[in-house]
């Protein structure tokens, strides 16, 4: 791997997203969604600036190293995107499933309170009832490939670019440092407590474990099919389903994020669970080429 490449790279993915996000630290805009949504194409503005550093690679090799092609096995990956989409869903509904079960997430499914108390404040023309419906069915079939736009920002820097350069050296120190690397790529937002606001700055701690964890399974998606879409389609639903336990919520015990659902405790030692069972059932090739083992 070069390393001028790697701080090329690294450079523009975490000095862009700080630059993005710097309005929010002025107190020039309270849009976490505006700034985040834009700081998810700085990854893949750092891929692009590596290429226009060096284009000797031909552009169809350059395209397949980083994934944009469907990898050597396009049924695998065809196979692999399909798990990721409808998995990813299921894996979340598990999440708040064993939330709910060990007694750390109180659920509301006749009045859906927690949402009730937020579609009432914007007015909303149907019942609440119909709005959950909605959001179900969206969340299911048309969230992940919207949400995809943007998450393809982050998994063709992350995954595509960076993962495979970083497994010249090992499959397991590139997954745990990728995932690092993304974890702090967030504390422009975590710092400011985003996804956890009851914790403040430590957000960005907390949030890191999730991404350590959540970029594992990830890794293994572009790893195993040698192709970055599967993993691309994956952060979709995850960004699609993770706000599950505050559509299900009761208002009189709003859900603790630190605790439940699938960015919180409950679901890091699901995601563990998972990405042993599949890192020592479908191993991921030990070797520089981003391609997967049969």
């Amino acid at each position: 791997m070069n390393r001028r490449d790697l701080w090329v790279f690294l450079a523009v993915a975490l000095g862009g997203a700080w630059l993005i996000a710097a309005p929010l630290w002025l107190g020039l805009t309270s849009s976490f969604v505006l700034i985040a949504s834009a700081m998810m194409f700085t990854p893949a503005l750092g891929v692009l600036a590596v290429r226009l550093l060096d284009r000797r690679t031909p552009a169809r090799e350059w395209a397949r190293e980083t994934g944009l092609t469907f990898g050597p096995r396009p049924k695998r990956t065809v196979v692999l995107l399909l798990a990721a989409w409808f998995g990813t869903v299921l894996f979340s509904a598990l999440a708040v499933a064993v939330s709910a079960a060990l007694g750390l997430l109180a659920l509301d499914l006749e009045e859906f309170s927690l949402l009730a108390a937020t579609v009432g404040d914007l007015g909303a023309p149907v019942g609440v009832g119909s709005v959950v419906a909605i959001q179900l069915v969206a969340m299911v079939l048309i969230a992940p490939l919207i949400n995809s736009v943007l998450a393809f920002g982050e998994e063709w820097g992350w995954r595509g670019w960076l993962l495979p350069r970083l497994a010249e050296r090992g499959v397991w120190p590139a997954l745990l440092i990728s995932g690092v690397i993304w974890g702090v790529w967030h504390a422009p937002l975590t710092l400011l407590g985003y996804n956890y606001a009851n914790l403040g700055p430590w957000a960005a701690l907390v949030f890191t474990g999730t991404c350590v964890l959540l970029g594992i399974l990830l890794g293994w998606l572009r790893l195993r099919s040698g192709s970055v879409w599967p993993a691309v389609l994956a952060h979709g639903a995850i960004n699609a389903s993770g706000g599950l336990p505050m559509l299900l919520g009761s208002a009189a015990a709003p859900p603790n994020l630190v605790i439940v659902g699938m960015t919180g405790m409950v679901g890091w030692v699901l995601m563990a669970l998972l990405a042993a069972v599949l890192l020592r059932r479908w191993p991921v090739a030990e070797r520089s080429e981003p391609v997967a083992v049969a």
